[in-house]
């Protein structure tokens, strides 16, 4: 009987030994149309990858070991990118109504947020820079393989002012007690911070928790409640406080802004990135290009619908700065302003699933190419200026190149014709793939 035991116990190890030496440890896609995220120019070929890595690519046949350790993909002649970047998100708040999101428990928001992480991912969002809200639980969790989603550049807790854009308390909060924390501070979600110090000092927590850049609010802004869009927020003494603690870990700052005084208050403080700045004039824009300072667009457009009440004023706030999109994409490429691309949606899983049509709209303003272009190695250039603190450094992101990262998504056609591909992933996208693991292939189908 003993006997028995043992040889069942050696024959149960040596098939488990044999599923591994034949489980496929390199992926070959061949026969498919490379655009490489960085040249206009297609190439047919095959693609190699190994564990995680394109390790060769080749127009011509590439060769495989007859060991089984090679998975084979035929890729149908179809389209074949590198996975999409969405250069501002919230990913505990994009499908959460608001309401919900402030009054839920941060377990909660947590676990609705990976399910939509998981949506996201499979909209071909391979990448993402989450810009506040408390995303590093999250994304440690998808690192580590307990939640699908898409790679996070998460900022922590966005630091806001009191009154800020980023203080969403009720009316009865104020006057607060000194030390006295929220509960959406308490769990990272936002820090309110007034004077030098304290912005020093809740940088400095963002990044003890693992923030890959820092984002500062700098003016005000359409969801809140409290500060007109016309408030600039924090003073140049603040936002060198972020600034030196960021540059000290090898990072940089972000600032929410959208007007010329909260813009150049922050650039003349250091900081690297604007996002929004829909009401940006002629001089800010100039002054952005001459500093080098990236420029994070968003493209909105009032489309006559919107979660706030008609005549409300956040409504009105919002209409005051759709009106600017156009005028803030001419100053971009009137400048040559380094510009990235994001959607900044929040609070409501419908327009999350319509993440793609926030892409394929930018067609107002740029061509598919310059479009694709940007949302794929244009947005991992700003990535990459989180400097040693990046996650992902052993691999090149938004491009198909020997040595990137293998994010790749398999279209049915060709969106550098026609970008509104990108608007139904659901059929569009037969192949996703994020760091060599496919996500999704209906190729058979």
């Amino acid at each position: 009987m003993k006997l028995s035991l043992l040889i069942l116990a050696w024959l149960v190890q040596l098939s488990t030994t044999l599923v591994a030496q034949v489980k496929p440890t390199k992926i070959l896609i061949n026969n498919v149309e490379i655009f490489n995220g960085k040249d206009q120019k297609t190439l047919k070929g095959n693609v190699l990858i190994d564990n995680n890595i394109i390790t060769k690519i080749s127009a011509n046949a590439i060769p495989t070991d007859r060991s089984g350790a090679t998975q084979l993909i035929d890729g149908q002649g179809k389209f074949l990118m590198p996975g999409l970047i969405d250069a501002h998100v919230h990913v505990l708040f994009e499908s959460v109504p608001q309401t919900q999101a402030m009054m839920s428990d941060f377990a909660m928001l947590n676990l609705m947020a990976a399910k939509a992480s998981e949506k996201q991912l499979l909209r071909g969002f391979t990448t993402v820079r989450d810009l506040g809200g408390g995303s590093l639980t999250l994304a440690k969790a998808i690192d580590r393989g307990l939640v699908i989603g898409p790679r996070v550049y998460s900022s922590g807790a966005f630091i806001s002012q009191t009154g800020g854009h980023g203080d969403f308390g009720l009316p009865t909060d104020v006057p607060r007690k000194i030390g006295e924390l929220s509960y959406a501070e308490r769990n990272g979600m936002v820090a309110v911070a007034d004077g030098a110090d304290n912005v020093l000092m809740r940088t400095r927590e963002q990044l003890r928790q693992g923030a890959t850049q820092i984002k500062l609010m700098a003016g005000g802004g359409v969801s809140s409640n409290y500060d007109p869009l016309d408030v600039a927020q924090y003073t140049e003494a603040e936002f060198k406080a972020a600034v030196s603690a960021a540059e000290n870990w090898g990072t940089y700052v972000t600032v929410h802004a959208y007007t010329p005084k909260a813009i150049k208050t922050a650039i003349a403080s250091g900081v690297k990135c604007i996002d929004h700045g829909q009401l940006a004039d002629e001089e800010t824009a100039q002054l952005m290009a001459e500093k080098g300072t990236w420029w994070s667009l968003q493209p909105f457009l009032d489309e006559g619908k919107s979660s706030f009440a008609e005549g409300s004023a956040n409504r009105l706030k919002q209409i005051e700065m759709n009106k600017g999109t156009d005028i803030a994409y001419a100053l971009a490429k009137k400048y040559g302003i380094k510009t990235a691309w994001g959607t900044d949606i929040l609070f409501d899983p419908k327009v999350a699933s319509q993440q793609g049509s926030k892409l394929s709209v930018m067609e107002r303003w740029y061509t598919p190419f310059e479009i694709l272009k940007m949302a794929t190695s244009t947005n991992a250039e700003l990535l990459r200026m989180s400097g040693k603190r990046d996650p992902y450094q052993k691999g090149k992101l938004g491009e198909i190149t020997e040595g990137a990262y293998a994010d790749l998504i398999l279209v049915d056609g060709n969106p550098l014709e026609n970008i509104k591909l990108v608007e139904n992933p659901e059929k569009n996208f037969l192949l996703i793939m994020k760091d060599g693991v496919v996500y999704k292939n209906i190729l058979e189908k």
